[in-house]
């Protein structure tokens, strides 16, 4: 690990969270991130191995970056990317501040006053100057032209509640850290987990000597890189030029809706109106059979066991996002599941990690670098639970609450080091499922509230997760021989330094130019969420005659008070069993044809998106298996390799594109994206 490899790490850093906000909610183009295999990130690596690692070579052996280096500043840019868009800053500032200007248009929530009962820390100060701090943030306060300076922020307005929720995000991303240093040589080493994204990185990233990896040797690599960037940047042409012809990825099934009314009404679109991704269809054929036949039919079966359901009258997908509904416990208890089964697995391991964490002896050595991660760990969730605390939730809830938060990322991280599934969304918050046990009446509506507003910070949208863009990355390092404790080092200065660049230029873009407001999610639905939610309980239970008792449980009364909602714990239970008995069947059975995780994502959107690609990338791999064997196998890997690359130089070229007219022309340039948005 040398010194320039940080200082580029850091540079790549600052672009990152320099220019996230402005590429999705300015230019609008593809997410710089997206999910968690960003290609902005991944798109520019292929350019600078391409191009000039090529020509530093020239200059010599030394000058040109090893695969260490580049493996350093790849762990450093994976963790900045929790944070510009999707995960953090597309709707942090807005859900902070725009609940002000929502409030003076919803009767219900005067009606009820839920925001008198927000706790003043947690949102933005607008007392001082509202114009300029709420009509300033919605509207901008640059005109034409001109430019406003750092200076212009009514920073007053934001001082207060970015302390409270500064520190709490550091706790949370310093817990999630640390468990992904703990959980790490279990995956990679005991385990074997596949890791697709770390060995596509792993590939590119060159040897001793070498400018770029062998891979970039293989013709077939070459093949699948060229024709599929042809085809994107074909189709961004025609976004320029519409007369020219634009190659087809979708697919239109539609006329077969009439015979397949069940699965027309259980599963929406994706079932008639598929896309073609490459990058999926190459992490399926890299995958066990039984992985990628179940992200396949996962959603299929999703949409028949709906469309079932609702021909019988039951609407198992119904409900508000935060509220419980049957979905959201089905999904919740497929990951608890999940999480039970591997930490079960990886028993012994964890054990000796936290038996030599708080200074016990034990039989497995543990790694140093996951003894200290556990004690890190620890530290973390507690400062977190008491900063929770701090402003009205008592300790139980916040653990409760915290802890599922903590468990969710994490399995979405072993789902995406098992499958290679990049865009993942849990379809559940931790706030709505412990209002599902409990029910309003003993949660209290403050207290529900608070723990829905601090979902709606932490969790509303994982797509860019931090968990697993850092479990990528250190298994790329092990593969590189760094030590795992300094990667984990190099992702925690990476948020640290993300963090400080990206919200003051985050709040300087939306002061200049107003809050993206053709984003109705980020402005509208998400800072509407946990005070319309509330609104709705305190009605019910003024309704009901309960709600100054309500408002007066604590401790052990609310335990007294439960009302669980039945429908959602027979829904919980049913997708805990059903993952617990493939867990079962999966360990037992060597020819058990479907993995588990087809019960964590096959009621969700991304699983919609891609289940055709990874049937696909199945087909093509069973074909080739039982015609060609091993050796066949083995040697069509560098085409899906390419078909990756493909897409990464086909996503991340229009963006540079649109950054160069940008400046040249002062416009955004055409909208074009590659993957789901």
């Amino acid at each position: 690990m040398t010194l320039r490899a940080v200082l580029f790490g850091i540079l790549s850093v600052a672009i990152i969270c320099g220019l996230g906000y402005f590429n999705d909610a300015v230019l609008r183009q593809t997410y710089l991130v997206g999910n968690n295999f960003p290609i902005f990130v991944y798109g520019n690596l292929l350019i600078f191995l391409l191009v000039f690692n090529p020509l530093l070579r020239l200059l010599g052996n030394r000058v040109a970056f090893d695969g260490k280096e580049l493996a350093v500043i790849l762990t450093m840019s994976l963790a900045a990317c929790c944070i510009p868009g999707s995960g953090l800053l597309r709707t942090f500032t807005c859900s902070l501040m725009l609940p002000h200007r929502l409030a003076k248009t919803e009767a219900g929530w005067k009606e009820q006053k839920v925001m008198d009962m927000v706790p003043p820390q947690m949102l933005a100060d607008i007392s001082q100057d509202e114009d300029r701090a709420l009509n300033g943030f919605v509207q901008g306060l640059g005109r034409g032209e001109q430019k406003i300076s750092l200076a212009a922020i009514p920073w007053s307005a934001w001082r207060r509640t970015l302390l409270f929720w500064t520190p709490i995000l550091f706790m949370f991303w310093g817990a999630l850290l640390a468990l992904g240093v703990i959980v790490h040589k279990q995956w990679l080493h005991h385990e074997q987990l596949p890791y697709p994204i770390a060995n596509f990185a792993n590939a590119l990233l060159p040897e001793t000597n070498n400018a770029r990896g062998d891979i970039f040797k293989e013709r077939l690599f070459w093949l699948g890189a060229g024709v599929l960037a042809f085809i994107h940047l074909n189709n961004y042409a025609v976004e320029w030029f519409p007369t020219l012809v634009k190659i087809p990825l979708h697919f239109d099934f539609s006329a077969a809706t009439s015979f397949f009314t069940t699965l027309r009404d259980g599963g929406w679109w994706y079932i008639f109106w598929p896309r073609l991704y490459f990058t999926v269809v190459a992490f399926a054929y890299f995958l066990a059979t039984d992985v990628s036949l179940a992200m396949g039919v996962g959603p299929l079966l999703w949409a028949y066991t709906a469309g079932t359901c609702l021909a019988l009258g039951i609407n198992i997908s119904g409900g508000g996002y935060m509220s419980p509904r049957p979905l959201s416990f089905l999904s919740a208890g497929a990951y608890l599941a999940l999480f039970a089964t591997f930490l079960y697995t990886g028993r012994h391991y964890y054990l000796s990690v936290a038996q030599q964490a708080v200074g016990l002896t034990s039989g497995q050595k543990a790694p140093a670098s996951a003894i200290w991660a556990a004690r890190i760990f620890a530290i973390c969730y507690a400062l977190l639970i008491w900063q929770v605390t701090a402003v009205g939730v008592e300790w139980w809830i916040a653990a409760l609450d915290s802890g599922l938060l903590l468990v969710m990322f994490l399995v979405m991280s072993r789902i995406c080091a098992e499958t290679g599934v990049f865009f993942i969304q849990p379809y559940f918050f931790p706030c709505a499922i412990l209002l599902g046990v409990f029910g309003g009446q003993a949660l209290g509506p403050q207290t529900l509230l608070i723990i829905m507003m601090v979902s709606a910070i932490l969790a509303i949208d994982p797509r860019e997760s931090l968990l697993p863009f850092v479990s990528n990355a250190l298994a790329l390092i092990d593969k590189r021989g760094i030590a795992i404790g300094r990667g984990a080092g190099l992702a925690a200065s990476a948020l640290i330094i993300g963090l400080a660049i990206a919200l003051p230029t985050t709040l300087y873009l939306q002061y200049q130019h107003g809050a993206n407001m053709a984003d109705g999610w980020a402005t509208a639905a998400v800072p509407s969420m946990p005070l319309a939610e509330t609104a709705l309980l305190k009605q019910k239970l003024d309704a009901q005659g309960v709600l100054q008792e309500s408002e007066a449980l604590s401790g052990w009364a609310r335990f007294a008070a439960m009302q669980p909602d039945r429908k959602c714990l027979v829904s919980f239970a049913i997708g805990l069993a059903l993952t617990l008995i493939f867990c079962v069947g999966r360990l037992r059975y060597p020819g058990w044809p479907l993995h588990p995780v087809m019960f964590l994502i096959w009621a969700t959107y991304p699983a919609g998106c891609f289940w055709f690609s990874f049937l696909i990338g199945w087909f093509i791999k069973v074909v080739v298996t039982k015609y060609g064997g091993a050796v066949w196998y083995q040697k069509i890997k560098p085409l899906m390799f390419g078909l990756i690359a493909g897409d990464m130089l086909g996503g991340v070229v229009p963006s540079l594109v649109s950054f160069a007219y940008y400046i040249i022309v002062g416009q955004p340039g055409k909208p074009f994206g590659i993957m789901p948005g």
